[in-house]
């Protein structure tokens, strides 16, 4: 019996050894292939009026491959998109853990996961739809399909990632926590703040990485809102982002023009490691503190 029961535990740390094993080398395998497809392309145009030329004319007579407008327009949008979606997650994250009432919790919490599997289309869908009619008539502008109007298609779509894992490291937080503070005098609102907060931060970290990888990461929403146009970033004019660069001509792109939109996949993957790395990094000289 024992010895059938440590052949068991020993074929399932091999099992798990192994998919840790095809995780680590799937993310090999995508590096090395995204920098050798994309280093060639970088090379020949030049890496400086690659990542900052102004101008995008990849079907040209003479094309010119500057993507710095969509550099630009993926940081604005992705900011702006943490801007509004964090503290809304967050706060809706605290509701639901230390507020609600279980019969309002029950009824918001599915809400919630349900925005997470709305396609992402139906998202694009009803933003062309309702958002940019709406953002025409507010603003007084020719166009509704903006970088606004992105920036607040991919806040409502990083929600359900930010609510649902920070309402679970709030709920993680020993309650012992909390008694102790209110048994100091505070209240519950400065409980939650100043001790359930900090407490969750890794998790609510967490979180907020994962939304920022979709709202990074997401292409056919933006590209039915934003214009897909490349242009350098306004707040209320058509841009396109880098996802969505790709997915707008990579059907036909041959040549020189397929090789610049994987150099672009490869500036979009360093640019989500580089955010991973900061997220990290600001967690860890968090946790020192």
């Amino acid at each position: 019996m024992m010895k059938a029961r440590n052949a068991i535990e020993r074929a399932m740390q091999a099992l798990f050894f192994c998919c840790g094993i095809v995780s680590i080398a799937a993310v090999a395998l995508i590096t090395v292939y995204m920098i050798i497809s994309g280093l060639p392309a970088i090379r020949e145009i030049g890496a400086v009026d690659f990542l900052f030329g102004q101008v995008w004319k990849s079907t040209a007579k003479e094309p010119l491959f500057g993507i710095l407008p969509f550099i630009l327009t993926s940081v604005y949008g992705t900011l702006g998109a943490i801007l509004i979606g964090v503290p809304i997650g967050l706060m809706m994250a605290v509701f639901l853990s230390k507020l609600a009432g279980p019969r309002v919790a029950s009824v918001v919490r599915p809400a919630v996961e349900l925005l997470a599997g709305i396609p992402s289309v139906v998202y694009g869908f009803i933003g062309m739809i309702v958002l940019v009619p709406a953002v025409m008539d507010l603003f007084r502008i020719k166009s509704g399909t903006t970088l606004f109007t992105a920036v607040i298609v991919l806040a409502v779509m990083i929600l359900p990632s930010i609510v649902s894992v920070s309402e679970t490291a709030l709920s993680a937080v020993p309650r012992e926590y909390e008694e102790a503070s209110i048994a100091m005098g505070a209240t519950w609102i400065e409980t939650i703040f100043k001790v359930s907060i900090p407490a969750a931060r890794s998790g609510i970290a967490a979180g907020v990485v994962l939304g920022v990888g979709r709202a990074i990461g997401e292409a056919m929403a933006v590209m039915m809102v934003s214009g897909n146009v490349a242009n350098m970033p306004k707040l209320f004019s058509s841009v396109r982002f880098l996802t969505t660069a790709i997915a707008s001509e990579m059907s036909y792109a041959a040549g020189l023009q397929k090789q610049a939109l994987f150099s672009i996949g490869l500036v979009l993957f360093v640019f989500i490691m580089l955010i991973n790395l900061l997220l990290n990094a600001f967690l860890k000289k968090g946790e020192r503190k």
